[in-house]
């Protein structure tokens, strides 16, 4: 099991996970009559006794419906493609089974547990393997058809998200894919400390300090080296240091984009070095983007804004003068002071009569 894929199952040990995972992400009609309240972890020592090296599985059960029907969720955390994963699968359900049947959690008069075998793909390219065991099955002669097994496994392919998908739910696990789906720098410099903030907001309360840790453990050992290469990543111990650290990194970050702006603008004319270098430490991108950077700062800077001037930024269309007002976000000393710069520069722009 590589580090990446041990992260995430420190991550889906906890409950509120599995919940999120499975209320944002498998669209089934039966997840709406689940009672998550008894979600509990099952062990899995019996799969890593009968396969080497099998001790990455996370499953689940929870109660559905009225009657104790449990349901074991297995999740199968892949970071590379295995073309043989409903192999698999089969393989660790019959085990489960088995495990069922010579620990005597049933009884001649009970059937097997439905399980869903559930594959969360973490991987650089989109997964292209069969989701199906009977594709990877050979034409059977006329009467030996009915002996082919049958069984399809749920992927969960995080590449298959775009971020505008992700970022209007409050779920985990969609702050978690919108961390990874951040491809290049500048675009995870702004995500990451909006989705920090988010868990230290929807993670406060004293019984979730075990995924707090958790969260804090994946940013720190897998996320931030990985997105900040270059960047000495401080001993952080909660997410709320990680969040102060982010908000330092990103403000360093814009000032310097802001500094070569400054500094191409003295070789070329202020006007156009100042375009010129807010293109180099911000990507070209469409309006919403440009328009959610100067929020953020603005936001990290001098925290809640007012509803007024969130409407007057959102309202702007011109590209370069978001980065002018991206530029005085960092460099205004008080909200009051770039808001009275905001509202002197809106009305030299009115048409004079």
């Amino acid at each position: 099991m590589n580090t990446h894929d041990n992260s995430y199952k420190l991550l889906f040990s906890h409950p509120e996970m599995v919940r999120d995972l499975l209320t944002g992400f498998v669209h089934e009609k039966w997840v709406e009559h689940v009672d998550f309240s008894t979600l509990e972890p099952y062990k899995t020592d019996f799969i890593s006794e009968n396969l080497k090296n099998r001790n990455d599985d996370v499953i689940w059960r929870v109660r559905y419906r009225k009657k104790w029907l449990y349901i074991y969720i297995i999740l199968e955390f892949q970071s590379s493609i295995d073309d043989f994963m409903a192999v698999r699968m089969w393989v660790y359900i019959g085990l489960l089974y088995q495990h069922l049947i010579k620990t005597k959690k049933l009884t001649k008069r009970h059937k097997l547990p439905p399980v869903l075998p559930l594959v969360l793909y973490n991987g650089n390219q989109r997964w292209n393997a069969e989701t199906s065991l009977e594709t990877l099955i050979h034409a059977a002669p006329e009467g030996l058809e009915k002996y082919r097994p049958q069984l399809h496994y749920l992927l969960i392919d995080e590449l298959a998200y775009q971020d505008a998908e992700l970022s209007p739910l409050k779920n985990l696990v969609a702050a978690l894919f919108r961390m990874e789906n951040s491809r290049n720098h500048e675009q995870a410099n702004t995500i990451m400390v909006e989705v920090v903030k988010a868990l230290i907001d929807w993670l406060a309360t004293p019984e979730q300090a075990g995924l707090r840790r958790a969260f804090t453990t994946w940013l720190k050992q897998i996320y931030l080296p990985h997105h900040l290469p270059d960047t000495p990543i401080p001993e952080v111990n909660n997410l709320e240091e990680v969040g102060i650290m982010l908000e330092e990194h990103v403000q360093r970050w814009y000032a310097q984009g802001v500094q070569l702006g400054v500094q191409q603008g003295i070789e070329r004319g202020i006007e156009q070095g100042i375009q010129r270098g807010m293109e180099r430490g911000i990507e070209q991108g469409q309006q919403k983007e440009k328009r959610r950077d100067v929020l953020t700062i603005l936001e990290i800077r001098f925290g809640e804004l007012p509803v007024s001037l969130v409407e007057q930024i959102n309202a702007i269309t011109d590209i370069e003068l978001l980065a002018y007002y991206l530029k005085q976000a960092i460099l205004s000393d008080s909200l009051s002071a770039f808001q009275q710069l905001f509202t002197d520069t809106q009305l030299s722009l009115k048409p004079r009569h």
